[in-house]
């Protein structure tokens, strides 16, 4: 079965749309109450970020699951990865992300965590929906479930954060910016970095439930990059709205990407002996990143994008590190997800076992210019990406640069666009190839 409402990362929309709706948060709380009631401790824990519709939302999927009877944990504003962490710690049933992530303030979504803190396995989402086409029926009054605040959770998950750090190190004499893009890690991750010694320096720790991810955070960096030059401060830590993506600044004001951010990770775990395995990145992973961790003998396969099947890939390999160039890192070692003050503290321990900063420390990966143009095309067409004209330009691009390039031709998920990307060690090559292709497109869909 396909689903209808279950994209790569949950179920995300406008607010006061369906399915950001209440009523059909209602229904989904309670579906997901049958489907998940008696597989054991019958309890579901729902965190959140900081947008205003949070509130609406968690007050849906509450009335939901204590139809289906099922007792709820609510967590309050969160980070995503707490929430992974803390459904593991409770031994719940599942765990609920009420966040659109990176998204405006005026979008919302609802994403589920299993038992071991893993996104939901396809056929739960398939039996959610499913469940969902049938008639909303309340348990008995003496059935009900019931609903508790957790009050220290976020206690539990900074001390969790501050496990990720060895115990041997300090950041005291760091002078560290951190952005948190007003969203859920505003009271999380200064105090773990200021546990553990450094001088911070915040911004976007102050939200109001409409200022989420504007103009701050990983999807926003300038505001990271003024401050730290500013400040003159060591580096900057800059996360998204649910703080499972992260984007990190040098003292020089240089913005360090996923990419990067997993390249110094994973060449930290390789002279220390903890790597396992390669690595995972996806198929829009800059091949400065393949190219820098070949050069450590180091393994690197391309999932399709989404955090996803990043994890997945992981899982099927048997190997622990992979991320986006987004900022999505994941550390199977560390975490079951994608975690921003983690990857960050995996970072910061790099830098002190090197006796390096972040600017020295990131230059062992060159990052190549990549040249990206969208081309439209009309919804319901066939895409012009298998277009007998389209392949001869990507090969012939191809055997020219050879081992020194490379081109992604993509159709976007969410709009009738192709993405035609070319990477090449000299911008000009990418520039050029990226152009001829894209032409090619344009004529197979006129």
């Amino acid at each position: 079965m396909t689903r209808q409402y279950f994209g790569t990362d949950g179920i995300r929309g406008k607010v006061g749309v369906t399915p950001i709706h209440p009523e059909f948060v209602t229904k989904l709380g309670w579906a997901a109450g049958k489907v998940l009631a008696g597989r054991g401790t019958n309890k579901v824990l729902i965190g959140k970020d900081t947008r205003i519709s949070g509130y609406m939302l968690e007050s849906a999927l509450e009335a939901g699951l204590s139809a289906a009877g099922i007792n709820i944990g609510l967590l309050g504003p969160m980070p995503t990865p707490a929430i992974a962490y803390l459904t593991k710690t409770f031994r719940s049933e599942a765990g609920i992300v009420i966040s659109a992530s990176h998204n405006p303030y005026y979008d919302n979504g609802i994403k589920f965590f299993s038992a071991d803190g893993m996104k939901l396995d396809d056929d739960i989402e398939i039996a959610i929906e499913a469940m969902m086409k049938k008639e909303m029926v309340c348990v008995a009054s003496d059935k009900l479930g019931k609903a508790t605040r957790i009050d220290d959770a976020a206690g539990r998950y900074i001390e969790f954060c501050k496990g990720h750090f060895p115990t041997e190190l300090s950041l005291t004499g760091l002078k560290i910016v951190v952005d948190c893009a007003h969203g859920a890690t505003y009271h999380i991750a200064p105090n773990v970095l200021r546990e553990l010694g450094a001088d911070v320096i915040e911004i976007g720790t102050k939200p109001n439930g409409l200022n989420i991810n504007d103009d701050v955070g990983a999807t926003s960096m300038q505001a990271t990059v003024d401050m730290v030059l500013s400040e003159k401060a060591d580096l900057g830590f800059a996360l998204d709205g649910d703080g499972d993506r992260i984007m990190l600044v040098d003292h020089k004001g240089n913005v360090l990407d996923g990419d990067q951010i997993v390249y110094i990770i994973a060449r930290d775990a390789l002279k220390s002996g903890k790597l396992n395995g390669g690595v995972v990145g996806t198929v829009m992973s800059n091949l400065g990143l393949e190219m820098g961790l070949r050069n450590l003998g180091v393994a690197f396969e391309r999932s399709q994008v989404g955090d996803r099947y990043v994890l997945e890939l992981l899982q099927q390999k048997g190997w622990s590190i992979g991320g986006e160039s987004s900022g999505h890192v994941i550390n199977l070692n560390a975490t079951s997800t994608g975690d921003g003050i983690v990857a960050g503290l995996q970072v910061l321990t790099a830098m002190l076992h090197s006796d390096m900063s972040l600017h020295e420390i990131s230059q062992g990966m060159v990052k190549y210019p990549q040249t990206l143009i969208n081309v439209r095309f009309e919804a319901g067409e066939k895409s012009p990406v298998d277009h007998s004209d389209v392949v001869k330009a990507v090969k012939k691009a191809e055997q020219a640069m050879e081992s020194t390039g490379r081109v992604l031709l993509r159709k976007s998920g969410t709009e009738p666009l192709i993405r035609v990307m070319v990477e090449s060690q000299d911008p000009k090559v990418s520039d050029k190839w990226a152009h001829h292709i894209a032409e090619q497109v344009k004529k197979a869909t006129s």
